[in-house]
């Protein structure tokens, strides 16, 4: 009868167990369903979990792919010194949570040869259940139960339901992160596209990179920014901006040695948890004591060629999303490509400056303004077009500086442009465009400016109107011709002269003589047509011009003129 009865104890213990562990699982599920943020899901697992499992606390890390290390997530119970201590736990146990497997740590406040025990100690903490948390099979952090209770034992049956809810809350975990990123990526859409709006209203580079570090920090909400640009030697780093940073933090010395920098230099982002000790980072002191605790980095680039180093750094711990990382990372190549406009800008209004104490070239700029001119960087992109261009093509400047060349000249290799980078210094190209005023030609002459390695570094395109000077030159094309034809006509009025007098004087001398009547008037029509032949080489040896009649149908003939009339 006892054993019946003690046998029915047991049954109803764990009935009761079972009961509190389903009621205790239903609530993780509720407290975690009411929230989306990932973020507070992890606040309300630590706060909630501990009364209901009958621990002291409970901290929850999550993994950092970047170091693949745990970083701090959401803790209650503990103090800040225990969760800031160097190392978690050992490698061994760690491994074995990475592995997916849970780990019970009894006398940690004890045992000598755990690294953590005098933290322990210190905290008053006897125990630790170390949990993965998963998320589709794969670990995404640990979540640590901790007691203050030596007599606290947790048995396989309760570590096997603390293991669902680990992995319930890693569902919450994922599915509020999987959220959050959606509204972050629309809101950094948003962003985006104000950003691009500001960086490219203005070639002004100093305005550039303030409005690059400005909404850098406003989009991911940080505490401040620095814009550092590669010098020209490509040897060192130099600060070309900053956002909400002391002048202190910025003078505290060269960074580009730092193993960060250089992982980004070479095109990795680099994604900081805790910028005070993380060996990618140097000036810890100086980081503590400007408050920055995270930060992220992203490389500056234009078509793959890296140019600086954009970092993002916050006053609170910042595990960066995937989505923040690409959205810093679009940030920074929209800026490098402004930052790149804006600087080629820059060098051209240098370069007229310098090349005012050059007499000659001025004097060819100054003669040249009355055409159209225009300037190609090293990208066959427009880089400065002046008002006769812009006015001829009937587009704003806006429109036209980063175009390329091969959207302005459609003859391809026989452009003058593209002619000069492949190696010839001077070429001219000839063509004829039509309008409602009828055909006009123009001249398109290109010529090299070199830098001081003998690089090509610009060139510059001059396009004169010579509709005039075309159309006279065929007017003295036509002169010349005409020309011809009156020479002519008097070398053959010479010719006909002589036959035509002799003719002439013999039919005079016959008309002397006695005849009959008839046959004197046909002599006296052959003198009168002689006569007017004279008359007509008369006026061919002394033609200076002619003039044309129109004839019958569409035919014209010349009608000669001379000094005499």
């Amino acid at each position: 009868m006892s054993s019946t009865a003690g046998h029915g104890a047991r049954a109803d213990s764990e009935l009761a167990r079972a009961d509190r562990f389903l009621d205790i699982f239903l609530k993780t599920i509720a407290m975690t369903s009411r929230v989306l943020d990932h973020q507070e899901v992890m606040e309300t697992v630590v706060r909630e979990l501990p009364g209901l499992l009958n621990a002291d606390a409970c901290t929850i890390r999550l993994l950092d792919e970047s170091t693949k290390s745990f970083v701090l997530g959401a803790a209650h119970g503990v103090s800040m010194e225990y969760l800031t201590r160097e190392t978690i736990d050992t490698e061994q146990t760690l491994e074995i949570v990475q592995a997916g497997y849970p780990v019970y740590t009894a006398h940690v406040d004890e045992d000598p040869f755990l690294p953590f025990h005098d933290a322990a100690r210190r905290e008053g903490i006897k125990a630790v259940l170390s949990l993965p948390i998963l998320f589709q099979e794969q670990v995404i952090g640990i979540m640590r139960l901790l007691s203050k209770n030596a007599a606290r034992e947790f048995s396989g049956e309760e570590i096997s339901r603390a293991m669902a809810l680990a992995m319930q809350t890693g569902i919450a975990i994922a599915h509020g992160r999987m959220f959050k990123e959606q509204q972050i990526q629309l809101g950094f859409l948003r962003e985006l596209q104000v950003f691009s709006r500001l960086v490219n209203s203005s070639l002004d580079l100093d305005h550039t990179l303030d409005v690059m570090a400005r909404r850098a920090v406003e989009s991911l909400q940080a505490k401040g920014c620095t814009l550092r640009l590669v010098d020209p030697a490509g040897k060192h780093l130099y600060l070309a901006a900053s956002y909400g940073l002391s002048e202190a933090y910025l003078h505290r010395g060269q960074v580009e040695n730092e193993r960060g920098i250089q992982l980004v230099l070479a095109g990795e982002p680099v994604a900081v948890y805790d910028a005070c000790a993380d060996r990618r980072v140097d000036y810890a002191e100086q980081m503590r004591a400007e408050g920055i605790v995270s930060l992220l980095a992203v490389p500056l680039q234009v078509q793959g060629e890296i140019i600086g180093v954009m970092r993002v750094l916050t006053s609170t711990p910042r595990v960066f999303t995937d989505a923040e990382i690409r959205f810093a990372s679009t940030l920074a190549e929209v800026g490098g490509t402004a930052i790149h406009n804006a600087r080629n800008y820059q060098k051209i209004s240098n370069l007229l400056i310098r090349i005012e104490g050059h007499e000659k070239f001025l004097a060819t700029i100054i003669d040249s303004l009355q055409h159209q001119l225009i300037v190609f960087n090293q990208d066959r992109r427009v880089a400065l077009a002046n008002k006769q261009f812009l006015a001829a093509i009937g587009r704003p400047e806006e429109e036209i500086i980063g175009l390329h060349y091969g959207e302005l000249c459609r003859d391809g290799e026989k452009c003058p442009v593209n002619q000069v980078f492949d190696g010839v210094d001077m070429l001219g190209l000839t063509e004829e465009q039509h309008d409602e005023g009828g055909s006009r030609w123009f001249e398109r002459s290109a010529s090299p400016i070199r830098n001081e390695s003998g690089a090509i570094e610009y060139v510059i395109e001059i396009i004169r109107d010579i509709t005039a000077e075309r159309k006279l030159a065929e007017a003295e094309v036509e002169q010349g011709r005409l020309g011809g034809i009156v020479e002519l006509a008097g070398t053959v009025a010479h010719e006909i002269n002589s036959p035509l007098f002799a003719a002439l004087g013999t039919a005079e001398l016959l008309a002397e003589d006695e005849m009959a009547a008839d046959i004197a008037d046909e002599l006296q029509v052959v003198i009168r047509n002689l006569q007017r032949i004279s008359e007509l080489t008369k006026k061919m040896t002394s033609m200076t011009g002619f003039k044309r009649t129109q004839y019958v149908g569409e035919s014209t003939v010349l009608s000669l003129e001379d000094d005499n009339q």
